[in-house]
């Protein structure tokens, strides 16, 4: 068999700043705490947890005191900061850049929608770290849709301003989009930008990867998509990979790999989600190749 890893995919560049200030404190000190998993990946927090990362959750910060805290990748709502002022408890903020700006978006739009009596929908997944931290720019106003039927929370005879979680689906962001101009139309509203405002804030280092994943999953007679079944960014880029190959299988690790799968002299691809390491793709690269002469069906 010939066995590759998809060189654009593993770590985007936020959650590879956040794991390299963890590990750079860590070195520091015995201990650090970081509220939530600081990727969506059960190896890599694992990994992280041998080093000394405990992770938290909200409750357990407000409980916290004179010690530091790791902000992940996905960001934190305001009432985070505002805890951690009152606790004296020191911020390791690895909030990526993209979330931020994102962040100031939707806090600069949520302050117009108020003067105007409008309302601010985010297509993303409630409960989401990333979509928790923006629906606090709103004073958790903000609608979260993904669905269709979420769609009937929005009053469409008032306007809407849509943003995106960042690791969505562009396709899934458009389809939602042009389901809400519909709801607009039905609803007698003039369809102007300031009826409807349609803002695609999904990150381009996510978005980008799904032509390269088309490409890649067309390339190979199989694909070992790998991913913590938890990351709506695996998720998504693996309906990427399946919608080009059939033959495409979401693993975690080289444990849930059936070698039935496989057949002698074809082509596996091993991917995975920008929550994904690279050690993790290249150990299931290589249980692959250790794969013995006799296992595999010619």
């Amino acid at each position: 068999m010939q066995v590759s890893i998809d060189k654009n995919s593993g770590y985007c560049f936020g959650v590879e700043f956040a794991i390299k200030m963890a590990e750079d404190e860590m070195e520091q000190s015995d201990q650090l705490y970081c509220l939530g998993d600081i990727v969506h990946n059960d190896m890599e927090v694992s990994r992280l947890s041998a080093k000394g990362l405990v992770v938290i959750d909200r409750e357990q910060l407000s409980e916290l005191r004179d010690c530091k805290v790791l902000i992940r990748a996905h960001g934190e709502p305001p009432e985070t900061y505002r805890t951690a002022i009152e606790n004296n408890i020191e911020l390791i903020d690895a909030s990526c850049p993209v979330v931020l700006k994102l962040q100031h978006r939707v806090k600069t739009a949520f302050d117009k929608m108020e003067r105007e009596e409008g309302q601010i929908v985010i297509y993303g997944k409630k409960g989401h770290a990333e979509v928790i931290g923006l629906t606090g720019q709103t004073l958790e106003k903000a609608i979260v849709v993904m669905e269709d039927s979420d769609l009937d929370k929005i009053d469409y005879t008032r306007p809407v301003t849509l943003f995106s979680q960042t690791t969505k689906s562009t396709k899934g962001f458009y389809a939602i989009s042009q389901k809400i101009e519909e709801r607009i139309q039905a609803a007698k509203q003039e369809l102007s930008r300031e009826t409807f405002n349609a803002n695609d804030s999904i990150c381009r280092q996510v978005s980008n990867r799904e032509p390269q994943l088309e490409r890649f999953s067309l390339e190979n007679d199989v694909i070992l998509f790998v991913s913590g079944k938890k990351s709506s960014n695996g998720k998504a880029l693996y309906q990427v990979c399946l919608g080009q190959n059939e033959r495409s299988y979401f693993i975690e690790n080289e444990t849930e790999i059936n070698t039935d799968w496989f057949q002698k002299d074809e082509k596996v691809g091993i991917c995975g989600a920008t929550s994904t390491p690279m050690w993790l793709m290249e150990q299931v690269k290589t249980y692959v190749e250790s794969l013995e002469e006799g296992v595999l069906s010619v």
